[in-house]
């Protein structure tokens, strides 16, 4: 690479990596073992659709598997390609070795346009692909793991599951193949959400934290903070949902491929996702100002950028120019190792891609956990825990029918306190503690160690160290 040139995206993460292991006192040779992807496949198959063969090139890589399974989403899109999906894998290693979630990190992607195929013919694609993957332990409850990325979703992993039960008739834990299923096909309550709501928990943690929020040139709580939103995909979109109606941010912009719309008293997220829904863009979106130069946007003052779609859109371009105090990577990778690199110098923190997309991952971990037990998480405990609320709220009205003093429960107390933890409960409480988990890791190191002066840096050498552990445990 050229200096002052833009790195790559596997560039960019090989940087960050090299970064924190310069800090490290590693074994001899653990760095390079933990940086190298240790395998990745491609296959070019062909389906025929619409008269002729079409020839589609895909790929499954498997960064590290220091933990197995393997664990890791599948993207459809044009874009993809070898050098993408390596460096998606390696994040994902690190990513899950953060939440402690016990997998080793893997990748997948295919090159289609999901947009320009009927969806009988989406299916025929997909069913091909896993197909080639399945018969290959690519796809496999034990070994590999993948989930919905972008362009990607509930549809496509129900296809993928259903492919490797008709190729493994006798495999009792065949639901546990894919993860991001919909609920009737083994999934789990939470997971569409799974990423936004995390990205939601990372920012009410580091919220929590007076000099966390000081170093970041802010203060106060989420309520009033000017958000600006890049992507109003499935991440984007909950990010943006949660925050607003939740935690009383103002979305003051969102940047989509047809531009953007502004709105500085804060939009309405329901209404922008149905009008994109409708019309295909954010154009002619009502109460907000339109842009057709969405990029531009991203440099927009603000207290909160969230770049939530494709990796590299914060780069050596326009990194001097970003006016957000705190960016938030809900994406993979979008911010370069360029850009990194000047937002840091210039006091900007970052809660980085491996922290704050991890949401996805960590409720994937859940269903993978519920399809392996063959039950619903809440099914043995729910009612148990009704009951013996029911025995306090009982004695608490009884002690008050006999006070001299008569007082009551508040209302609502009694149907909320009765109210026993269902599955969607029982996923967000685990993703919760999850996030504050693991930022509390990366805290203690970003405020101990002088020589690290960020989140990032911090993430890694958490991470780097949980995965030299296990590599060690092996005997490596």
């Amino acid at each position: 690479m050229q200096p002052g040139s833009e790195p790559s995206f596997r560039q960019s993460v090989d940087m960050m990596f090299s970064r924190a292991v310069a800090l490290m006192d590693l074994p001899p040779g653990m760095q390079e073992k933990i940086r190298v992807c240790n395998a990745t496949y491609t296959v070019r198959f062909g389906v025929r659709l619409r008269g002729q063969v079409h020839t589609f090139t895909g790929y499954r890589s498997v960064h590290s598997e220091h933990m197995e399974p393997v664990k890791g989403g599948i993207r459809y899109a044009m874009s993809v390609n070898q050098d993408e999906v390596e460096a998606l894998a390696a994040l994902m290693t690190y990513k899950c070795a953060l939440v402690e979630t016990p997998f080793g990190g893997s990748k997948g992607g295919l090159c289609v346009d999901p947009r320009a195929w009927e969806p009988h013919e989406m299916e025929q694609i997909t069913r091909r692909f896993a197909y080639e993957l399945i018969k290959r332990d690519l796809i496999n409850p034990a070994q590999n793991v993948p989930a919905p990325d972008m362009g990607t979703g509930e549809r496509e992993m129900a296809w993928i599951a259903d492919q490797y039960r008709r190729m493994n008739t006798t495999d009792i834990n065949s639901a546990a193949c894919v993860t991001g299923k919909p609920p009737h096909a083994g999934g789990i309550a939470g997971r569409v959400e799974a990423t936004g709501r995390g990205v939601e928990y990372a920012l009410q943690e580091f919220f929590r934290h007076p000099e966390d929020i000081r170093i970041a040139g802010l203060e106060g709580t989420l309520d009033g903070k000017r958000v600006v939103v890049q992507g109003l995909g499935n991440v984007g979109y909950h990010a943006a949902k949660f925050l607003s109606e939740e935690d009383g941010a103002l979305i003051t912009a969102v940047i989509e491929r047809d531009g953007a719309v502004i709105n500085d008293a804060g939009l309405n997220i329901e209404a922008l996702k149905a009008h994109i829904a409708e019309h295909g863009g954010v154009a002619g979106f009502p109460d907000a100002e339109y842009t057709q130069n969405g990029a531009a946007v991203l440099e927009k003052e603000c207290d909160i950028l969230i770049p939530a779609a494709m990796e590299g859109v914060i780069n050596l371009e326009n990194a001097e120019n970003i006016h957000a105090r705190l960016v938030v990577e809900a994406a993979n990778g979008p911010v370069t190792a360029g850009a990194d690199e000047i937002l840091r110098k210039r006091g900007v923190v970052i809660i980085p891609d491996m922290y704050a997309n991890a949401g996805g991952v960590t409720v994937s971990y859940f269903e993978w956990v519920k399809n392996l037990s063959h039950i619903r998480f809440g099914r043995m405990q729910r009612r148990q825990e009704e009951a013996r609320h029911t025995v306090l709220v009982n004695e608490l009205e009884r002690l008050s029918a006999s006070a001299d003093v008569k007082w009551t429960l508040s209302d609502g107390f009694k149907q909320k306190y009765l109210k026993g933890a269902g599955e969607l409960e029982l996923v967000r409480s685990g993703l919760d503690d999850t996030m504050r988990g693991a930022y509390q890791s990366m805290r203690e190191v970003w405020h101990s160690r002088s020589d690290v002066s960020d989140l990032r840096v911090a993430a890694y050498l958490v991470s780097i160290g949980r995965v030299a552990t296990s590599y060690g445990s092996k005997g490596l």
